[in-house]
């Protein structure tokens, strides 16, 4: 990574704090990859990852690519995670949201399970989109689970105000990450 990473927890000598991310889905696991640890004081985790998917891939209201980084911050209390999107020359794409069951973080890995629904956030504001309700829908998690639907969809909501009040800055400001230009994680 060209970009600094901050201290790993407990270390004194600088050295990168390497935790795999584990997201799940349906319970099974969708993608697994290397990311920087940044920060974790015990109920917010934010690590730095490059793009982790095979080439690039267009939603039509952003392309995630090679070079992007992103900046995610996972909560052992939120029904949430809130990726920040830059580009290799970091310059900022967004933020992408994935409505997910709290965060279980261990000494190794960050595991994070996918409820469907996501939301996105361009980086000037303007753009402010609810994502996959469809698959949610179609997923049968509000027969089989119905507590976990409600916080799914109470969620999304909260995420959606904080992206249309600005909010998003100031969840993150209390642990911002540090910049850099890093052009892989």
């Amino acid at each position: 990574m060209s970009a600094k990473s901050a201290d790993a927890p407990g270390r004194s000598d600088g050295a990168r704090k390497v935790l795999d991310v584990v997201l799940l889905k349906a319970g099974r696991t969708k993608i697994r990859y290397p990311a920087d640890l940044l920060h974790d004081d015990g109920t917010h985790v934010t690590v730095r990852a490059a793009w982790a998917g095979a080439g690039a891939r267009d939603f039509g209201f952003v392309r995630f690519e090679p070079g992007d980084v992103f900046t995610e911050h996972y909560w052992r209390d939120r029904w949430y995670s809130v990726k920040e999107v830059r580009d290799g020359a970091g310059t900022p794409k967004g933020w992408y949201c994935d409505i997910a069951r709290p965060a279980t973080v261990t000494a190794d890995e960050v595991v994070c399970e996918d409820l469907d629904l996501d939301l996105w956030r361009s980086a000037d504001g303007r753009t402010v989109l609810r994502l996959d309700e469809d698959e949610f829908a179609a997923s049968g998690l509000e027969t089989t689970d119905p507590r976990a639907a409600a916080a799914a969809r109470a969620a999304l909501d909260e995420l959606e105000r904080l992206a249309r009040t600005g909010g998003f800055e100031a969840l993150l400001a209390r642990h911002p990450a540090p910049h850099g230009t890093a052009t892989t994680a």
